[in-house]
């Protein structure tokens, strides 16, 4: 049974910092680019970040530059975002996402609508 399984969110202050974890099961996630998206309360789902299959390329949203940092341990069928100077403005539920047709770096790399195995989401809070 193919599954993606976020951890890590949690409930922290403006300025700290949370790394999620994405785990799959059921296929091996180092054929396949993966993205994080998340989607605030009353919002559209966004785009975060996306890394290669490789892990050689990475992107990311403009909101996060600097701050988020995209990684993968392939050995480990895992994907990680390590969130640093968290913000207000970054309270949502986190997703991470495979996209079978496209890859990281394509026009279709921040567009929910493309990606076709999702997690169930893990919440991130951030406030005082």
């Amino acid at each position: 049974q193919l599954q993606l399984v976020e951890s890590g969110g949690d409930l922290v202050q403006p300025g700290g910092s949370l790394r999620l974890s994405c785990a799959a099961s059921g296929f091996t996630l180092d054929n396949y680019a993966v993205g994080w998206f998340r989607q605030a309360r009353g919002k559209e789902r966004e785009g975060v970040s996306c890394i290669s299959s490789s892990g050689g390329s990475t992107n990311y949203a403009n909101s996060v530059k600097g701050r988020f940092t995209i990684s993968r341990d392939n050995a480990k069928n895992t994907v990680y975002l390590q969130m640093n100077s968290l913000k207000a403005e970054d309270t949502a539920v986190y997703y991470c996402a495979v996209d079978e047709t496209h890859w990281c770096g394509s026009y279709y790399q921040f567009n929910p609508s493309s990606y076709d195995y999702w997690g169930q989401g893990t919440q991130v809070t951030v406030s005082s």
